[in-house]
C-alpha cells in the first residue's frame, strides 16, 4: 500500500479514480485499487467509456446480444454504461457502508447534449437513477445556467448529484444555492436528508491551460511569472466559498435536519503542461472534507512521489487572492476565461458523447 496515498487519505481527502472499464472490473483491478491505492470512489464520462469499448473483448458478448435484439445505438450505450456503473457500485458497496454512505460512490453522466435543457436533464437524471438502482450512485449534471434548476429538482426528489463542469467562483456559489434549495424542498416533502449526497466538481487544470495561453500572449516577465498559479488559486478560493456556506444559518438548519455537506471535488487534476509537476493539483489541494478524482496516471504518480505536507488550501487564501488580483492587473479577464471554459467544456462533452455513440455503432456492426 502506498504510504503517500495513505497520508493523503488521513488528511481527509477522498481519493476517487477518474476511470472505469469492464476490463478493470472483471479482472479485479478496481478491487485492487481500493485495497492498495486508497480508492474510495469512481467517476466516469463518455470519453472514458469510448476508450474502454475500443480495447479488448470485455464488451463482445453484450454487444452481440444487443445486435441480435436490434437495439438502437442510444439504448445500447445506456445498457452498456449502466451495466458497468452497477458493477462498480457493487464493488464499492463495502466502502459505502464502511464510510457511513459518504464514499463508495460511482458517477454516471446525463447525456451532455441536454446541458442547455432543464426538463430533459431532469428526466434523464430520473431515468438513470432508476436504471442503475444503487444507493451509492451519483448522477452527473452540468453546472450550466439551465443545469442549476435541474440540480435543485433532482436533489429535491432524493437523487444524489455530482455537479460537474464548474469553473468560476460565481457559478460555484450558484451551484451551492441550487443544492441548498433542493435540500430545503426535500425537507418540506419529508424526505430523509441523510440519504441525499452531493459533490461539486470544480475543474482545475483547464483554467491554467487557458490562462497560461493568455499570459504567453502578453509575454512580459510579470505575466510569465504567473503561469501555473491560477488554477490552484481559483480552487482554493472555491473552498473558501464553501466554508462560508457551511458556516451559514441556512446550512446549519439543514444540517440539524440530517443533511450532509456538498463536498468540493477537484476534477481535471491531471497536469496538461509537462513543465509542471505531475502531482501539482493533488499536492496543492490537500484539505479535509474534499474529494480528488484522479486519472490512473496521476494516481500512480501521487503514490510514487506525491508531497503530502499537510493542509495546502486553508493557509493559502491570502496568496490565492493576491494571485487573482495580479492576474486581473496584468490584463487577464477572469469572467471571459471561465465563460469560454464552460462553453468549451459543454462542446467537448457533447463531442465525447458523439464519439461514444460512434464507437458503439461501430462495435455493433462488428459484433
Amino acid at each position: 500500500m502506498s504510504e503517500i496515498l495513505r497520508k493523503l487519505s488521513e488528511q481527509g481527502v477522498s481519493i476517487w479514480l477518474d476511470d472505469i472499464s469492464r476490463e478493470r472490473l472483471r479482472t479485479g483491478n478496481l478491487q485492487s485499487l481500493i485495497r492498495d491505492r486508497q480508492v474510495v470512489g469512481v467517476t466516469s464520462n463518455p470519453t472514458i467509456f469510448a476508450s474502454a469499448l475500443s480495447k479488448g473483448d470485455a464488451y463482445d458478448t453484450q454487444l452481440h446480444d444487443l445486435k441480435i435484439r436490434g437495439v438502437d445505438v442510444e439504448e445500447a450505450v445506456r445498457s452498456i454504461t449502466t451495466y458497468d456503473i452497477r458493477w462498480a457500485a457493487d464493488v464499492l458497496r463495502p466502502v459505502y457502508d464502511a464510510t457511513g454512505t459518504v464514499d463508495g460512490r460511482v458517477s454516471i453522466e446525463v447525456d451532455p447534449r441536454l446541458a442547455r435543457e432543464t426538463e430533459k436533464t431532469v428526466a434523464e437524471a430520473r431515468a438513470l437513477w432508476w436504471l442503475v438502482d444503487r444507493p451509492n450512485l451519483f448522477i452527473k449534471i452540468p453546472a450550466t445556467a439551465e443545469g442549476l434548476p435541474a440540480i435543485t429538482r433532482a436533489i429535491s426528489e432524493g437523487i444524489s448529484v455530482n455537479v460537474t463542469l464548474i469553473f468560476s467562483l460565481e457559478r460555484y456559489r450558484a451551484v451551492m444555492n441550487a443544492w441548498l434549495s433542493g435540500l430545503e424542498q426535500a425537507k418540506a416533502k419529508g424526505l430523509d436528508l441523510s440519504g441525499i449526497e452531493s459533490v461539486a466538481s470544480f475543474f482545475v487544470s483547464r483554467l491554467d491551460g487557458e490562462i497560461d495561453k493568455r499570459l504567453d500572449k502578453i509575454g512580459t516577465p510579470e505575466a510569465l511569472a504567473l503561469k501555473g498559479k491560477a488554477a490552484l488559486a481559483n480552487a482554493r478560493l472555491a473552498f473558501a466559498a464553501f466554508e462560508e456556506v457551511v458556516d451559514s444559518p441556512r446550512w446549519q438548519a439543514l444540517a440539524l435536519a440530517g443533511a450532509r455537506p456538498q463536498r468540493p471535488l477537484w476534477a481535471s487534476t491531471g497536469t496538461k503542461n509537462p513543465d509542471y509537476p505531475d502531482t501539482l493539483y493533488v499536492d496543492g489541494l490537500v484539505t479535509s472534507g474534499t474529494v480528488n478524482t484522479m486519472p490512473e496516471k496521476t494516481l500512480e504518480a501521487t503514490a510514487d512521489h506525491g508531497r503530502i505536507t499537510g493542509d495546502t488550501v486553508r493557509p493559502s487564501y491570502e496568496e490565492a487572492w493576491n494571485t487573482m488580483a495580479a492576474l486581473k492587473e496584468i490584463g487577464i479577464d477572469y469572467d471571459d476565461v471561465v465563460r469560454f471554459l464552460e462553453e468549451d467544456g459543454v462542446d467537448k462533452f457533447e463531442a465525447s458523447w458523439t464519439e461514444l455513440l460512434a464507437t458503439v455503432a461501430a462495435e455493433l456492426k462488428k459484433a
